[in-house]
């Protein structure tokens, strides 16, 4: 159904596309304090080709992809963020596609990505971070194994208030059992 492959100059546009219309708390949800509102496509090619694309960078974003018709429906970005502890973490998570969310995609694709992780990256961790009222992606992480760990108050400071946080963890053991 789903089918991932690493991001493309090509893909970001879509980014911008996925992003128009949307106000700066539902940019700052998705990509933390990484890119500033209103995003703009000078912003998505920085990041991309200065720090994705630079030598030996530790991340990758990849493009979820519809098997079937090859439309691109989403990103999301693995990176390593501890060498030694050989742990990743997922961030910038993002089902672009509205009109398909909440069908199962996303636990399918982070599937994908602990696989990745976990049997190609060699990580024996693999972390996130998710804001405490986003109750449909803590769903999703949950059946994909993931576990809240910690519980962090006011780490975001949004239009509407401070945002709480959720960090969760899955380990390369507890992946195994799951498989």
């Amino acid at each position: 159904m789903i089918k991932l492959g690493l991001l493309e100059k090509d893909d970001l546009e879509k980014i911008i596309e996925w992003n128009m219309n949307k106000d700066a708390d539902d940019l700052l949800q998705w990509a933390g304090p990484k890119f500033s509102y209103p995003l703009t496509l000078a912003q998505v090619e920085n990041y991309f080709f200065y720090e994705v694309k630079k030598e030996n960078s530790n991340i990758f974003v990849y493009r979820i992809r519809f098997v079937n018709t090859d439309e691109v429906i989403g990103t999301i970005e693995l990176r390593e963020i501890d060498k030694n502890n050989k742990v990743g973490r997922v961030c910038r998570f993002l089902i672009g596609k509205e009109n398909v969310r909440g069908k199962g995609i996303g636990t399918k694709v982070l599937k994908e990505v602990l696989r990745i992780g976990f049997e190609d990256l060699k990580f024996e961790k693999i972390t996130l971070g998710v804001f405490d009222f986003n109750h449909s992606a803590i769903k999703c992480y949950e059946n994909a194994g993931f576990v809240k760990k910690k519980f962090l108050e006011n780490v975001r400071k949004s239009a509407t208030g401070y945002w709480n946080l959720y960090e969760m963890v899955i380990s390369k053991n507890e992946w195994k059992m799951k498989k």
